[in-house]
C-alpha cells in the first residue's frame, strides 16, 4: 500500500494531489467561510486562530467532506460550510492539546499557548467550537448537528482518557485503540458521514462512508504514532520524540514494553514517568521499539485499517473520487516512509 499503480503500470508514491485537485474548487469555498467566520471585533481571536488555521495543515478532514459529497455526485453547496464546522471542531481540540500537553510546536510553528498564553488559547478554541456549532445551526438539519456535536463529545471524551491513561506504561492495546477511536477518528469517521445525509443517499451509503473515515483516521494516527519514534520535525510539524518526553504511551511503546526484558520494562515505566527523557534516552527507546518489531507491528496495523477504509468505499462506482479518495489512505500510511 505504498505505492500508487499508474494506468500505464508505473508506479508513484502515493499523494494528496488527486484529493486536492478534486476538491478545490469546493475548498475555495470552505476557506472563505472560515475567514469570514473567525473574524471578531476581539482582534486576539482572529490573530490566534489566524495563527493556526493559516500556519499550514492538510485540512484533511474538511477535505473529506468535500471529496465524500463528490463520490456521491452531490450538486448543492451545503457541505461547504459543514466542511468549514469540521475544521473549526479540529482546530479548537488543537488549541485545547497543546494546552493540556504544554506543546512548544505545533504544524512547524510556535504553538500559539506558548505565544498567546493557556488561558487565550482555551477561550479561543471555545469561541471556534461555538462557530461550528452556528453554522451547523444556520444548516438546518438536526441529523448534521447530531452527528457532528456527537463527534465532538466522543473526542473529549477520548481526550479525557488519554490524560487518564497518559504516562501508565501497562495500557492495553485494546485501551488505545478506543482511545485513538475517540480522539481522532470520531471526527473523520462524521466529516464523511455528513456527506451523505446533506446528499439524501440513504442508511448505507452513510454507513460506508463513516467505516471509511474512522478506519482512515485511526491508521492516520497510528502512523503519527510511528513516525514519533521514526523520522523529526521536517515531517511532522513537531519535534522526534515528543510523544516520549511528554509520557505519551501511544501503540509502539505499549508493544514494546509488553514484549521486553525486566530491565526494558523498568526502562519504558521510568521514562513514561519522566525520569528518562534525555537523548541518549530518546534513542535507547527508539532502538527498543525497531528491535522487538514494535514499529513494524505498529504500521502493520495502520496498512490494516488502511485498507479496511478503502474496502468500505466498495459500493460506490469507480471514478475520480473514489481513486483520489483511495489514494489519500496510501498517503496517510506512506508518511512514514
Amino acid at each position: 500500500m505504498t505505492a500508487t499503480v499508474h494506468a500505464l503500470g508505473d508506479k508513484r508514491p502515493p499523494s494528496l494531489g488527486p484529493l486536492l485537485a478534486l476538491v478545490a474548487a469546493d475548498m475555495n469555498a470552505v476557506n472563505s467561510v472560515i475567514l469570514e467566520r473567525m473574524q471578531s471585533k476581539v482582534a486576539l481571536i482572529p490573530e490566534l486562530a489566524g495563527h493556526l488555521i493559516a500556519g499550514g495543515g492538510k485540512r484533511m478532514r474538511p477535505m473529506l467532506t468535500l471529496a465524500s459529497a463528490c463520490l456521491l455526485d452531490y450538486p448543492g453547496t451545503r457541505h461547504h460550510k459543514l466542511a468549514a464546522a469540521v475544521e473549526f471542531i479540529h482546530t479548537a481540540t488543537l488549541l485545547h492539546d497543546d494546552v493540556v500537553d504544554l506543546s512548544e510546536m505545533r504544524r512547524g510553528k510556535t504553538a500559539a499557548n506558548l505565544i498567546w498564553g493557556n488561558p487565550a488559547s482555551v477561550l479561543v478554541g471555545d469561541f471556534l467550537f461555538s462557530r461550528a456549532f452556528e453554522l451547523m445551526v444556520e444548516d438546518g438539519s438536526l441529523k448534521v448537528l447530531k452527528i457532528l456535536s456527537h463527534a465532538s463529545a466522543i473526542i473529549a471524551e477520548g481526550e479525557v482518557d488519554q490524560l487518564t491513561a497518559q504516562r501508565q506504561v501497562e495500557t492495553s492495546e485494546e485501551h488505545y485503540l478506543h482511545i485513538i477511536g475517540a480522539k481522532t477518528a470520531a471526527l473523520f469517521a462524521a466529516a464523511c458521514r455528513i456527506a451523505p445525509v446533506v446528499a439524501e443517499a440513504g442508511e448505507e451509503a452513510e454507513d460506508a462512508l463513516e467505516a471509511y473515515g474512522r478506519n482512515l483516521g485511526i491508521a492516520f494516527q497510528l502512523v503519527d504514532d510511528a513516525i514519533d519514534y521514526s523520522s523529526d520535525a521536517a515531517t511532522m510539524g513537531k519535534g522526534q520524540g515528543d510523544d516520549f518526553r511528554d509520557g505519551k504511551v501511544t501503540l509502539p511503546v505499549i508493544l514494546a514494553h509488553a514484549r521486553g526484558s525486566d530491565d526494558d520494562r523498568a526502562f519504558w515505566k521510568a521514562a513514561m514517568q519522566g525520569e528518562r527523557s534525555s537523548g541518549d534516552d530518546l534513542a535507547r527507546a527508539t532502538r527498543l521499539i525497531e528491535g522487538t518489531g514494535a514499529l513494524a507491528d505498529t504500521m502493520e496495523r495502520a496498512r490494516h485499517y488502511g485498507r479496511r477504509a478503502i474496502d468500505a468505499l466498495a459500493p460506490f462506482p469507480a471514478g475520480r473520487a473514489r481513486s483520489a479518495m483511495t489514494e489519500a489512505v496510501e498517503f496517510a500510511v506512506a508518511r512514514a516512509y
